[in-house]
């Protein structure tokens, strides 16, 4: 008779972002006895919210609009309500201005944003209508690790409009408008618009956006990791901070080991119990762009001159699909942007909790070289100022972060890389290493659940839930389907 080895834990999730905050809930639903551990004071890796430039203003550090959490399966279904979360949804998911003084803009429906678009609106309803029929569909295909698709027509209807460079797919518009807002929406992707698949983003922003908009929490960020942990504690879950983890022989013992880490972080920790070629995938793992990141408290809104940015809860700065093209390639090769793409968000448009009275906050970053640590702060200001005149004598107070300092601020954040690695078509559904399962590494009971794995960066929770299921099936011996 085999004896049962006493462990104090079924299961211990290192990390407590969105996707080690998923796994823990996942496995805890389950009725295990789950541990999650963070190494800074405060829980929610890059969902966290402070008042970083002056008292009353509340700013989100890293993750702002949400979209895929509102559209992830992981999210569907829990009862966060219940534990005071509230999504605010925009009117305009995202404006896109140019110097013209028009804007582009993405509404709740395909027939309100073609008819924006002038001579490219057919062209748009033809791109967006199968799209957004079909997500229901194939979304938990997409937001997972590479398989047979359990809707293939479907799944192959956007793999043939997704595959495409962004640039091969602005092909099919004509107008300055249509192009610069799918430029915008690409550029999401973190690479140069000229590679393969960055229509892929690009297409999955613009369907939920017509499905449920892009939200913001309110309170910010953090809203959204308080009410994941209030869930959890409420399952029996258990929560340790100020627990940074860099061996395994700090761990309490447990039948499996979730990592909501790197690649770089989970070989220093674990790379001993690791086989030879799965070190050897780990170690050439590759990253992509870093940021720079400005929070401002601002006097008033920002004085945008296109009327629909100034209800925008996102806009895209950076002009024409041509302009945003060469910002991006420079900074992937290593070189600054004088005029880089600019992603602002403005939640205090939406939420008055966010600043005191008559004041706002807005949140803003630009891509730079991987690792850059210097101050883009000018060319950023600079840019906002050329859409809305007037910016830079609101500001109140400024917050900066350079690559370097989001690196220190999250640790998964190598060289101010955001996505967790360069998210490029050879890592889409490979990251961080080719295996019949991304989730599991090649020591048993210990697998890796961060944004380094499918379907890669976003606050959507799959990386955690997919890793947990995986966990279910191999030690728990349970049917990971049948989740709750």
């Amino acid at each position: 008779m085999t004896e049962t080895v006493k462990t104090d834990y079924d299961a211990v999730v290192v990390g407590s972002g969105p996707n080690g905050l998923a796994a823990a809930i996942t496995l805890q639903r389950r009725g295990l006895s789950v541990l999650l551990l963070e190494g800074k004071n405060e829980i929610g890796g890059g969902m966290r919210s402070s008042e970083l430039t002056l008292p009353g203003f509340v700013h989100d550090i890293c993750s702002a609009v949400h979209p895929l959490a509102i559209a992830s399966p992981f999210f569907t279904g829990l009862p966060l309500e219940q534990y005071g979360l509230e999504y605010i949804t925009p009117g305009i998911s995202a404006a896109h201005p140019f110097d013209n003084g028009n804007a582009a803009i993405l509404l709740p429906s395909i027939e309100q944003t073609a008819g924006r678009l002038g001579d490219d609106g057919d062209t748009y309803r033809r791109l967006m209508e199968p799209l957004v029929r079909d997500w229901p569909l194939i979304s938990s295909d997409l937001l997972g690790p590479l398989r047979i698709p359990s809707h293939p027509a479907a799944f192959a209807r956007f793999g043939l409009k997704a595959l495409p460079s962004a640039l091969q797919l602005a092909g099919r518009f004509r107008t300055m408008e249509a192009r610069g807002l799918l430029a915008g929406m690409a550029a999401h992707s973190i690479q140069p618009l000229s590679n393969p698949a960055t229509s892929a983003i690009a297409l999955v922003l613009m369907i939920n956006g017509h499905l449920a908009g892009w939200p913001v929490p309110k309170g910010g960020s953090a809203s959204i990791t308080k009410a994941l942990a209030s869930y959890f504690l409420a399952l029996g879950g258990k929560i340790e901070t100020d627990f940074f983890v860099t061996k395994l022989s700090q761990l309490p013992s447990a039948r499996a080991v979730l990592f909501d880490v790197g690649p770089a972080q989970l070989l220093q920790i674990a790379g001993h119990r690791f086989s030879r070629i799965y070190r050897w995938q780990l170690e050439r793992y590759r990253y992509g762009m870093g940021v720079f990141k400005i929070d401002w408290a601002l006097d008033g809104p920002v004085p945008f001159t296109a009327p629909d940015c100034r209800r925008a809860a996102t806009v895209h700065l950076g002009n024409t699909i041509e302009e945003i093209a060469a910002s991006e390639k420079a900074a992937f090769r290593g070189q600054v942007s004088e005029r880089p793409f600019v992603l602002l968000a403005q939640q205090s448009l939406l939420d008055s909790s966010r600043a005191p009275e008559g004041k706002h906050t807005a949140w803003a970053y630009c891509h730079v070289p991987f690792a850059y640590k210097g101050d883009m702060t000018k060319a950023i200001e600079t840019q906002v100022e050329r859409f809305a005149p007037g910016f830079r004598e609101r500001i109140l107070a400024r917050h900066t972060m350079n690559a370097g300092e989001m690196e220190q601020y999250n640790p998964n954040y190598i060289g101010g890389d955001i996505n967790g690695g360069l998210q490029d078509i050879r890592q889409i559904f490979t990251r961080p290493a080719l295996r019949s399962s991304p989730y599991r590494t090649s020591a048993k009971g210990l697998y890796i659940c961060s944004s380094s794995t499918p379907p890669g960066g976003g606050v959507h929770g799959m990386c955690g839930y997919h890793a947990a299921k995986a966990a279910l099936k191999d030690v728990f011996k349970e049917d990971p389907e049948k989740l709750i």
